[in-house]
């Protein structure tokens, strides 16, 4: 029979999961009401409560970001992408593997997102040059990065899992414990991507290649359909738009049509400006429904279809350009933000979610992944780029980092982290947080920069989250369920690790990694203590189900960049991820049997 303080935690659980699936409110916020509801109610102390702010674990999330930002900031991470970019042209089954190893050796060293984030360019423009679908190499680069983490400690729920171990008075984890299983599962994802993971990867066609809008190239016809949408339209003497500003034109507004460009005197006018005269003879280059469109005619101008009887060339840059995590830009629409005014480029079509959207895209909330195919000039694309908040896929407009001349500091200090977290004794926490230190000290971040580039969300995320664990163990209610989970050792520990990947890889899929690590871990730990198994090799198994975030998009943020410059939907995840996850479960129980003894 269940106590009434569990029942209290029960009730909290899944209220945070019903608003975490929902998405009704962040998930970082969602954790904060988490920590005042246990307060509150009395299941855990107001200092248990707060304790997640100061947990080493939390401490060691910040120091990665900050190191991240370091090796980002010198170029690093983009010489790394600037090579595969010369070394990358060839076949179809060496890109694949090129860029998951790729992604799996950034990974061990930084962030998983900021890793896939700055190989996605290079990814996309050797994909052009080879003449192979960016969607044949787009979900290996995901599926790296998601590897690669599981191969060392400085993965989010890696550090959690060492976290909630201590709390019940077990050793932690540390790099050796992950890096001998997850090389092994990586070298076992990395022979299946090869063979069988690729054949089974879907042929879209990329988009934000340099064209016109007189050749648009059938990859934006079948990603964007953008040869639907887009028109020529001739203004005559008499049309009644005539000498007015388009912002007093009302075509948006009334219509629902973007004016891309306007050809006028023998040159192209690009994204035009709101005060941007329409004069008699000018043709505007518009993107909109043919229904809506039509009615243009109304208006005087004259109507034509711009792919059948177009006239002018517009000399239209192209680029896609992709909503990172931690953009300012999440949650605003491109009007809230002036886009076109601030950047001088036009947006004509979304992709999210495997969908593409032609018609009042200004309108839209972005969110993380979005794709947007902007319309602009070369130079305003350059300046777009600078712009940490957008991920320009043009591989001529990449972001220029600030630190270059700081490299060898950056890698030096880099490169010594990573020596004193396998040889030495030292707590992990104080390693990062000397690593981040010296990274500012020897100028390859400033210290707004490192706070730029602190996860905040991640955070407060994992500091909310992190007092369920501690009341899952006061209540008992970890021990509870422990139990019932442990009652399945009479059947060997593997059948009781195979039950906890299984179980925390589901759920992974549904809330990502870090809440399940949170929520499943401290269940896992106990049932492992029940059974007489190993606990340390129960949180590597759970750790590793974590980031096994293969079968949706949803499960991890790197799948989600990738979803719109691959053209991806959601059955591609699930098409490919489910032979990565049974390699990661085989790869998993054959590390834990060779370097556990389970």
């Amino acid at each position: 029979m269940l106590s009434s303080q569990e029942i209290i935690l029960l009730i909290i659980i899944l209220a945070a999961l019903a608003l975490i699936i929902s998405s009704r409110l962040r998930a970082d916020l969602v954790a904060l009401l988490v920590l005042l509801a246990l307060a509150f109610s009395g299941l855990v102390s107001a200092p248990e409560a707060v304790s997640g702010f100061s947990r080493s674990a939390v401490v060691t999330i910040i120091g990665l970001f900050v190191i991240t930002q370091g090796l980002e900031n010198t170029g690093l991470v983009q010489w790394v992408a600037n090579h595969l970019r010369r070394i990358g042209g060839g076949s179809e089954a060496r890109l694949v593997v090129l860029f998951m190893a790729a992604g799996a050796l950034l990974s061990l060293i930084m962030n998983n997102i900021a890793a896939g984030a700055v190989l996605l360019p290079a990814a996309i423009q050797v994909s052009r040059d080879s003449d192979v679908r960016a969607s044949k190499v787009l979900i290996p680069l995901s599926f790296g990065t998601l590897v690669g983490g599981m191969a060392t400690y400085f993965t989010t729920a890696n550090i959690i899992l060492s976290s909630i171990l201590i709390d019940q008075q077990q050793q932690g984890l540390n790099m050796m414990d992950f890096l001998p299983v997850g090389g092994l599962i990586t070298l076992l994802a990395l022979m299946y991507m090869a063979t069988l993971g690729r054949r089974l990867l879907p042929a879209r066609d990329s988009v934000g290649q340099n064209v016109t809008p007189r050749s648009l190239s059938r990859s934006l016809s079948e990603t964007y359909h953008l040869d639907e949408r887009l028109w020529e339209i001739e203004v005559p003497r008499n049309a009644r738009l005539v000498n007015i500003p388009l912002r007093d034109s009302h075509i948006g507004e009334l219509l629902g049509i973007t004016v891309v460009a306007i050809w006028r005197g023998g040159h192209a006018i690009l994204a035009p400006s709101p005060t941007e005269v329409i004069r008699a003879g000018d043709y505007l280059l518009v993107l909109g429904r043919e229904d809506r469109v039509t009615r243009l005619a109304e208006w005087g101008l004259i109507v034509g279809r711009q792919n059948h009887n177009g006239r002018h060339s517009y000399a239209v840059d192209l680029t896609e350009v992709v909503i990172p995590p931690r953009s300012a830009a999440i949650g605003k629409t491109l009007k809230d933000l002036r886009f076109r005014n601030k950047y001088g480029l036009t947006s004509v079509a979304l992709w999210r979610e495997g969908q593409s959207y032609r018609t009042d895209v200004g309108t839209f909330p972005l969110e993380v992944g979005d794709a947007l195919l902007m319309v602009g000039a070369t130079n305003r694309i350059k300046s777009l780029a600078q712009d940490r908040d957008y991920l320009v896929l043009q591989s001529s407009h990449i972001h220029q980092p600030p630190h270059p001349e700081k490299a060898r500091w950056a890698l030096l200090v880099t490169a010594l982290v990573l020596a004193v977290a396998i040889l030495s004794p030292l707590p992990l926490p104080l390693v990062m947080l000397a690593g981040a230190a010296a990274m500012i000290l020897s100028g390859s971040v400033n210290l707004d920069e490192a706070y730029r580039g602190i996860e905040w969300r991640v955070v407060f995320l994992i500091a909310g989250m992190l007092p369920l664990s501690i009341a899952m163990t006061n209540t008992g209610l970890a021990a509870r369920l422990g139990d019932m989970i442990g009652s399945l050792a009479p059947f060997g520990p593997v059948i009781l690790i195979a039950t906890l990947f299984t179980l925390t890889t589901l759920v992974t899929q549904v809330i990502g990694g870090q809440v399940s690590a949170l929520l499943i871990g401290p269940i896992a730990i106990s049932a492992a203590l029940q059974a007489g198994v190993n606990p340390q090799a129960a949180a590597v198994a759970v750790a590793i189900a974590c980031s096994t975030a293969f079968l949706t998009p949803i499960a991890h943020p790197v799948n989600v960049l990738m979803m719109g410059p691959g053209g991806y939907t959601f059955t591609d995840f699930f098409k490919v991820g489910l032979g990565m996850t049974v390699v990661t479960f085989a790869g998993l129980l054959l590390g834990l049997a060779i370097f556990w003894g389970v």
